[in-house]
């Protein structure tokens, strides 16, 4: 099924609940529909929006929109212990990892809760208590808009990093996801390495697959805002990845400073840019229609009519005041558009 609209308001269709139009939003169903309509007409500026969760919209939209709305999720195969699962790009991803541990499959477990759709998750890398989409992720298939031509791209092809991929880069433009496949085990292996989370876990009774989910969901719904009623994008910015000797320096003045180990490993450690800047005092901030949330410092929020212009300016602010303070530079997570 293919829906289509002309000039339409995409306040409902991203998550800080900015108020900006598009020219034009095609809703596809398949493959074959995605390809006619590339076939039939070649758009000069044109973007895929799913879920709307990761995206910020800063002035309306002069080109065309894809949203994938195919939502199944099968499994494909079955063999010892490795469980193939298939999730169509327009399933919200909650709805995959649900999905999942009913069915005792381990592996997305940790990533509950993370709004959004499956076919986003290989877009942003999306990590959470330890774990990241690629950690699971055998392959995804997209459409090359230009030949038309659907293509599998094996996990390690896909250049994952921190909050990255390839189809942030090179396949930006080039290419539309339309499916994941994720490799999951029926074997119990619990990730337990936050200390929020085993405390959570243990106090529901054991490390089970139900009880990690469960615990994992109650501390995102203690920490993060409801975009319902609250608009943000989670997390806007990214921990940023320093030397090891600079932030043995800054551990030395913040000895309460977290540190953890980082993907690239050897001299370079991750910092936790939440609590940078609640250290700089910006946690609860607020300037108009815009504020730090009250609970995470990494979410910024929408209290209601703001623009996506105030976002940035308080994204800006909270920056500045992060590199002035401890000399480190914290990016954005959110695609601004």
């Amino acid at each position: 099924m293919k829906r289509e609209f002309q000039r339409i308001d995409l306040r409902d269709r991203n998550s800080f609940h900015v108020v900006q139009l598009a020219d034009r939003l095609v809703e596809f169903d398949s493959a074959e529909e995605l390809r006619e309509l590339f076939a039939r007409e070649r758009p000069e500026k044109w973007m895929v929006l799913s879920g709307g969760n990761n995206i910020l919209f800063t002035r309306d939209y002069d080109g065309l929109i894809v949203t994938p709305v195919a939502d199944r999720i099968a499994i494909l195969d079955e063999r010892d212990d490795r469980v193939r699962v298939r999730a169509e790009a327009g399933a919200e991803w909650d709805d995959l990892v649900a999905w999942t541990v009913d069915r005792g499959l381990w592996g997305l477990e940790n990533l509950s809760l993370i709004p959004g759709k499956a076919g986003a998750a290989p877009v942003q890398n999306i990590g959470a208590y330890g774990a990241e989409a690629k950690d699971c992720l055998e392959s995804v298939e997209c459409l090359f808009t230009e030949t038309g031509a659907v293509e599998t791209l094996a996990a390690d092809r896909c250049a994952f990093g921190y909050r990255d991929s390839i189809f942030k880069r090179e396949l930006k433009g080039r290419a539309v996801i339309l499916s994941a496949t994720f490799v999951l085990s029926r074997t119990p292996r619990p990730r337990l390495g936050y200390g929020d989370v085993i405390r959570e876990v243990e106090a529901l009774g054991g490390a089970t697959l139900h009880n990690i989910r469960e615990a994992i969901c109650r501390i995102r719904r203690s920490k993060l805002p409801d975009t319902a009623e609250l608009g943000n994008a989670g997390s806007f910015f990214k921990n940023p990845v320093v030397e090891r000797t600079f932030a043995e320096k800054l551990k030395a003045e913040w000895p309460d400073m977290p540190l953890y180990s980082s993907a690239e490993g050897g001299e370079r450690v991750k910092l936790a840019a939440g609590w940078l800047i609640d250290r700089c005092g910006l946690k609860g901030y607020r300037r108009g229609a815009v504020g730090v949330h009250e609970k995470q410092a990494l979410v910024l929020v929408n209290h209601g009519g703001a623009t996506g212009g105030e976002v940035i300016e308080l994204a800006r602010l909270v920056q500045r005041t992060v590199r002035e303070r401890f000399g480190v530079e914290i990016d954005t997570e959110v695609n601004i558009v």
